[in-house]
């Protein structure tokens, strides 16, 4: 069997990899390169090409800084301009199948396309073609520039959409039956999708997992924009921006992180708790989609995903709660539990209880608790607000490594246990079980249109508790209290 195959598409003749059950393409083009000219601008779609695209291998990525000095998932970065590309991994470029269209996490400023995570072998075992795309992250892509397209990371995105309606046919995909999905971020880009009205036609159903989506006020984004120019010494507008480097910008985006940290601290732990339960998780990223009348209308619960279009949206047990460490000095002022109950009132009583065996104490109460309002509480809101759209809820619980933490249903959404940095998330020998239930119900949900389990009923509030084994129950009540507050 020859290594590599030859598909002829639209915009020309690509080169991938022929592996056994699928097809990989790597680095595929769906708009210009954002650069010179175009680097703040609106994605211009791609035009085709003479000769043959080699598609055998990654191309460059957005990122060009890893979240973090250790992240969950292998995220890698590729040098180059060429940057808004599109991964497609399908079992048979002659056929008509559905379509899953994956955005990555990372806190709207990292995370990789390219991710060994993000191949999509088992969904095209499973007769799904598998497509990741890449969009400008930070500043470059969610930075508000006067005279510059606003959102301009969800305007990527939109983008590579409008590509896989012109295009998926030449990979064996089916452009009228597209869904769209992701984590962290990326659920979080879903959500805004789902709300945008320049998105509207180009996917048919969606997957938000750990979606986070908080937009600041427009005061908010201007400011940060405004400071970011102070920091580099340049004008806030297009041209004073183009003047700098992505290292620069990056170096500036890091100073203003730090500031934004330390202004304002509260005045006392139940201040701190309330700033939580007001801001979410995105307070500390300074540039995140946001509303402008535009690209994104609206960033609440209860306006997004308005459309119509089946959503499955869920979260994980304990997202954040490894971050205990981070509030052990407020842990140590002794007031946590006081200023639960001064926050949380009734509810505090079921909050410390449902979370005492977390690992880290009084310390663990607060990570919980910027789990539950980073992620969690949206998600009963989004549920209960959706009427006629079809929704499917499901919570993660399954803590193989001690907790059920961010990013830990990926390998069995993927159904990849056996990758690099798998265990750390999902802790020894992942069970297999997990992986079909979840795996199954993904391939269902993009298949069919419905996940199989009943769907979101604002009376009955029932969902599927992902866990050895996996059971349909009550989910998110104390988070649906906690979000009414």
């Amino acid at each position: 069997m020859a290594d590599h195959v030859v598909v002829t598409t639209p915009q020309g003749e690509v080169k991938g990899v022929r592996r056994p059950g699928s097809l990989a393409f790597y680095g595929i083009p769906f708009a210009e390169p954002p650069v010179g000219e175009d680097r703040f601008g609106a994605p211009v779609p791609r035009g085709p090409w003479q000769g043959v695209l080699d598609a055998t291998k990654p191309g460059a990525t957005p990122q060009r800084r890893p979240f973090g000095a250790v992240t969950a998932i292998p995220e890698p970065s590729f040098p180059g301009d060429d940057t808004l590309l599109v991964n497609v991994f399908t079992p048979d470029v002659s056929g008509s199948l559905p379509v899953f269209v994956w955005i990555h996490g990372g806190g709207y400023k990292a995370g990789s396309p390219s991710s060994p995570w993000y191949d999509g072998a088992a969904f095209n075992r499973d007769g799904i073609v598998t497509v990741s795309v890449s969009y400008r992250l930070g500043f470059d892509g969610f930075g508000s520039i006067p005279d510059a397209p606003t959102n301009r990371g969800l305007r990527d995105q939109i983008e590579a959409l409008r590509w896989v309606q012109r295009t998926i046919a030449a990979y064996g995909g089916d452009p009228a039956r597209v869904t769209i999905g992701g984590q962290s971020a990326g659920g979080g880009s879903v959500l805004a999708l789902l709300s945008s009205p320049l998105a509207r036609g180009l996917f048919h159903g969606a997957i938000s997992e750990s979606g986070a989506l908080r937009s600041p006020s427009a005061e908010e984004v201007r400011w940060r924009a405004d400071r970011l120019a102070d920091l580099t010494g340049v004008s806030r507008d297009r041209e004073g921006f183009a003047t700098l480097t992505e290292d620069e910008i990056l170096d500036a985006t890091e100073a203003l992180a730090v500031e934004m940290q330390q202004a304002a601290p509260p005045a006392s732990v139940a201040d701190a708790m309330r700033g939580m339960l007001l801001g979410g998780g995105l307070g500390g990223l300074p540039f995140v989609p946001h509303v402008d009348g535009d690209v994104l209308l609206s960033t609440d619960g209860p306006h997004v995903g308005v459309a119509g279009v089946p959503l499955l949206i869920g979260a994980t047990a304990h997202e954040f709660a490894m971050a205990a460490p981070m509030f052990e000095s407020m842990a140590a002022t002794g007031q946590v539990r006081p200023a639960l109950h001064e926050v949380l009132g009734d509810d505090a009583a079921d909050y410390i209880a449902a979370n005492a065996a977390l690992p880290g104490g009084d310390a663990a109460l607060v990570a919980q608790l910027m789990t539950l309002t980073s992620f969690r509480t949206f998600i009963p809101q989004t549920a209960d607000a959706r009427h006629d759209s079809p929704t499917w809820v499901y919570d993660f619980r399954f803590a193989g490594a001690g907790l059920a933490a961010h990013c830990a249903e990926l390998p069995f959404v993927w159904d990849n246990l056996t990758a690099d940095l798998v265990t750390a998330s999902t802790g020894p020998n992942p069970p297999q079980a997990l992986a079909d239930a979840m795996h199954g119900a993904w391939v269902r949900m993009i298949g069919t249109g419905g996940a199989p389990w009943a769907p979101w009923d604002p009376a009955r509030r029932t969902g599927m508790v992902f866990d050895v084994p996996s059971v349909e129950g009550e989910v998110f009540a104390l988070e649906s209290r906690i979000a009414r507050r």
